[in-house]
């Protein structure tokens, strides 16, 4: 057991118990609503597995089940299953209700977000439309025997008619101490060379959980965020 590799992220973690019980869990699609108290189970089935601890597979199942796909299948007339696919038990009405009021606020969420996001576009001056170009008139020809007027040099604009420079957003700093961060600060997630905005919901010491725009939680470690 000490040979065997350890996953190190929610996702991973997911994806494993997706190819472990193939009839329970979903690595995409829909997913099927869970038996209460499937936790335990997958104590007693996973103990000693890929290293797994107790921790981990919390945090997984926080993250399965508070993601979209699994929120649209908590649905009226749904079944809950267990590790193995067999049934148990239909879905209770204020469940499915509870379900439905967590995937309205996080669809809120992204869309307040967004158009906070579209608001400081427009206040950078990212949105205004391009200034159409004035094509000079063309010049009458000379009558004969008259002399071209020469064209009368352009005086220069003052200097408080010229446009100021703009000023640039400072750039993004690395998070270097987790205790700086509070529970729904907004937060920046490095994903290679661009950055998502998330917001954090839990602190922890194996990572800071946070909820991407998109609705999709995850945890991630202190040096791939950013204020």
């Amino acid at each position: 057991m000490e040979n065997q590799p350890k996953l190190n992220s929610s996702k991973e973690v997911i994806a494993f118990l997706a190819e472990r019980f193939p009839h329970c869990f979903s690595a995409e699609g829909e997913a099927r609503p869970l038996k209460i108290g499937i936790f335990q189970d997958l104590v007693e089935r996973v103990q000693g597995e890929m290293n797994l601890s107790k921790t981990q597979l919390r945090s997984a199942l926080r993250l399965y089940t508070s993601s979209w796909r699994y929120l649209y299948g908590i649905k009226a007339g749904a079944t809950r299953v267990d590790l193995d696919g067999n049934a148990c038990g239909e879905l209770d009405e204020q469940h499915v209700e509870h379900a439905r009021k967590q995937l309205e606020e996080a669809k809120a969420r992204v869309q307040a977000q967004r158009e906070q996001q579209q608001a400081k576009k427009r206040e950078a001056g990212e949105e205004t439309a391009p200034r159409r170009s004035r094509k000079p008139a063309p010049r009458k020809p000379a009558a004969e025997g008259e002399q071209p007027r020469k064209a009368r040099p352009k005086a220069p604009r003052p200097a408080q008619e010229r446009a100021a420079p703009v000023e640039r957003e400072p750039r993004p700093q690395p998070v270097t101490d987790t205790s700086a961060l509070q529970v729904g600060q907004s937060i920046r997630v490095k994903a290679g060379k661009s950055a998502m905005d998330a917001t954090i919901l839990e602190i922890s010491k194996d990572g800071v959980r946070v909820q991407l725009v998109s609705g999709l939680a995850m945890i991630v470690r202190a040096e791939h965020l950013q204020f």
